[in-house]
Formats: structure tokens, C-alpha cells, sequence
């Protein structure tokens, strides 16, 4: 059964929050943002990686400085949502770099995409080169995004 983060004590949600922040945080240092010694938030650390809780570090890269500013939300409807297509569908997105998230949703559409790309010109190109030619596609709808007030954390 997955373990909801409330049913976490103290010490190991202070653990998730920094770790989720700083994920080079060495042990020692660690230990000391959260007020316990070495040895047992080292023994946290690995329950909490063991359990499938932590599933990985990796470095956060600035989207702006890589030429990917421009960012758009587009709904994605389909022709067909039998098993099949779905699975299609889900495997041509894994192979467009532009896609940063894909997520099935339930309502009147059914994926969400969040795409980023360097400007309104090349998101152009990717809507009409990439995600157009999705398959089983039979509409969109593009949200361009202003300002990221919040991402990423828990």
C-alpha cells in the first residue's frame, strides 16, 4: 500500500524536503538542517529510498538558459481511447523532446501535455510537425503559459 506523506514522522518529512530541494545535500549536512545525528538520518535516508519513497536524484536544469523559455499546456483529444490506441499514443510521445510532462486525464479531453519550447514559432512547428501527427489525434487546444508561479516541489 503506498504510504501517504502525512503518515511520515517529523524527521522524515524534513528529510523529503530538503533531499527534494538539494539532492547533493551531503549526509553530515543534512543531519544538521534536521536536528539529528549522522548515523540514523543516514539509516532514514536508505528506509526512505528502500521503500520506493526517494526514486532517484537528478540535477535541475534551467529551461531558459537551454533556449526553452516558451512553455504551452495543450489538450489533446482522441479519434479513439480503446486500450490499443491509448498505448500508441503513449509510445510516439515518449520520443518528442518537447514534451516535458504527458498526463491522461479524465474529462473532456483526454491528455494534458506540457510542452516547452524556444518560441512561439518553433512551438508552431512541433504542433504541427509533431503533435498533429500523434496518432488516433483529433484535436488540440494550446494554453499558452505567462509565468511559472510554482514548480516542482511537493
Amino acid at each position: 500500500m503506498p504510504m501517504k506523506i502525512d503518515s511520515l514522522d517529523a524527521f522524515d518529512q524534513a528529510i523529503l524536503k530538503v533531499v527534494s530541494t538539494e539532492g547533493r545535500i551531503a549526509v553530515t549536512d543534512l543531519a544538521r538542517r534536521i536536528g539529528l545525528s549522522k548515523s540514523p538520518t543516514q539509516a532514514r535516508l536508505r528506509r526512505l529510498e528502500a521503500e520506493g519513497i526517494i526514486t532517484g536524484y537528478h540535477a535541475l536544469l534551467d529551461p531558459i538558459r537551454l533556449g526553452r523559455a516558451h512553455v504551452a499546456f495543450v489538450e489533446v483529444k482522441l479519434m479513439d481511447t480503446r486500450e490499443g490506441a491509448l498505448q500508441a499514443f503513449n509510445r510516439v510521445i515518449q520520443s518528442i523532446p518537447e514534451i516535458e510532462q504527458c498526463h491522461m486525464i479524465a474529462g473532456s479531453f483526454d491528455y494534458l501535455l506540457k510542452v516547452r519550447t524556444a518560441d512561439i514559432e518553433s512551438y508552431r512547428r512541433v504542433l504541427a510537425e509533431k503533435l498533429s501527427a500523434l496518432p488516433h489525434v483529433a484535436s488540440t487546444s494550446t494554453y499558452v503559459a505567462m509565468e511559472a508561479v510554482k514548480e516542482g516541489q511537493l
